[in-house]
């Protein structure tokens, strides 16, 4: 009879421990659109001949668009297709930027951990991806910006500091 009674608080026990790993798992792999916010602050700045200057500037994607004055930080909706940014100044070429949309590790989560709904979830509502945080536009030329290389320059700086 104690034997019976022990299996079965065993049993419940291990219930109990799947059910909360299999809830951490969830929540730490996460939906992006949990996780994440459907907007995204990015540093635009300006150069024309190695000097920062001052420029007026359109953000765009198949979200939205946005005007902002470079130098400055500016929320943009996310979306898995890329920013594209123009800046303007009298006197000067224009300077045009693309920012590449990558998507971020949370939307592999989904995929992974998911099924895929939640992946389809937030490649619509745009909480699955990210550019880069640095959008450097060049007056007089055309720049292509990548998380990516981002990346890769914050783990090569990070491997000099050791």
């Amino acid at each position: 009879l104690n034997v019976n009674h022990t299996n079965k608080k065993e049993l419940i026990m291990k219930k109990m421990l799947f059910t909360g790993l299999s809830t951490l798992l969830l929540i730490t792999s996460g939906c992006s659109s949990i996780t994440q916010n459907e907007m995204q602050t990015l540093a635009l700045s300006a150069k024309y001949k190695n000097e920062s200057i001052n420029a007026d500037c359109e953000l765009s994607n198949d979200k939205g668009s946005w005007d902002a004055s470079a130098p400055k930080n500016v929320s943009v909706h996310k979306s898995g297709e890329d920013l594209a940014v123009t800046c303007k100044k009298e006197g000067v070429p224009d300077g045009i930027l693309k920012a590449v949309s990558r998507a971020s590790g949370s939307m592999y989560g989904n995929i992974i951990f998911g099924g895929g709904i939640g992946a389809i979830i937030d490649h619509n509502k745009g909480t699955g991806y990210d550019y880069p945080h640095k959008l450097p536009v060049v007056m007089g030329e055309s720049v292509i910006v990548d998380r990516k290389q981002e990346k890769a320059e914050e783990e090569r700086l990070a491997s000099n500091d050791k």
